[in-house]
């Protein structure tokens, strides 16, 4: 006779048998890989993330620098230099 067919008339015990019966069947079942796939799928999502965030700084970085150096460009326009 299993434990499954055993209840022990204690209703919180009967709970955790039949939790831990269930955890250890999705154990032997391979039924957990799937959480380590979805972990490994949000590390790949904040790398790319992160790089996103980086050629996004890179990228303002060179418009301000440009901006500025049209500004500065404008301030001191005279017809008789060019920038």
């Amino acid at each position: 006779m299993n434990a499954r067919n055993f209840p022990t008339g204690v209703p919180a015990v009967d709970f955790l048998v039949t939790f831990f019966q269930g955890r250890l069947q999705r154990v032997r079942s391979g039924e957990l890989d799937r959480g380590a796939s979805a972990v490994e799928w949000v590390i790949i999502s904040a790398v790319v993330v992160a790089i996103v965030g980086v050629v996004a700084a890179i990228i303002n970085t060179a418009l301000s620098d440009g901006a500025n150096k049209v500004g500065d460009c404008i301030k001191g326009a005279s017809a008789s230099k060019t920038c």
